[in-house]
């Protein structure tokens, strides 16, 4: 069965940091790229950052640039967001998407399945 686990969500206060990790199973992320969403309640889902299936490429929306890093182990079938300087606007829920393509984009519609989400909450 082919799936995406994120993990490493959790409640942090503005200007804290946390690590979202993205396992895959049941097959291997080496020839797809990965992208990590957000969806806020009430908001569409929206594209974060992606990286290609190689590692080489990397794309962030303009509102985590400079504060938001993807990387990828394909030797673990890892794929990592760190994000730095939390504000209260990135609260939602995270959710990581592969797509079969070396290239990456932050259109959801071309992201062929995904993990099930983890909270992250920034607040005071």
């Amino acid at each position: 069965q082919l799936q995406l686990v994120e993990s490493g969500g959790g409640l942090v206060q503005p200007g804290g940091s946390l690590r979202l990790s993205c396992a895959a199973s049941g097959f291997t992320l080496d020839y797809y790229a990965i992208g990590w969403f957000r969806q806020a309640p009430g908001k569409e889902r929206e594209g974060v950052s992606c990286i290609s299936s190689s590692g080489g490429s990397t794309k962030y929306a303009d509102s985590v640039k400079g504060r938001f890093t993807i990387s990828r182990d394909n030797r673990k079938n890892m794929v990592y967001l760190q994000m730095n300087s939390l504000k209260p606007e990135d609260t939602a829920v995270y959710y990581c998407g592969a797509d079969p393509t070396n290239y990456c984009t932050l259109m959801t519609e071309e992201y062929d399945f995904w993990g099930q989400g983890t909270q992250v909450s920034v607040s005071s």
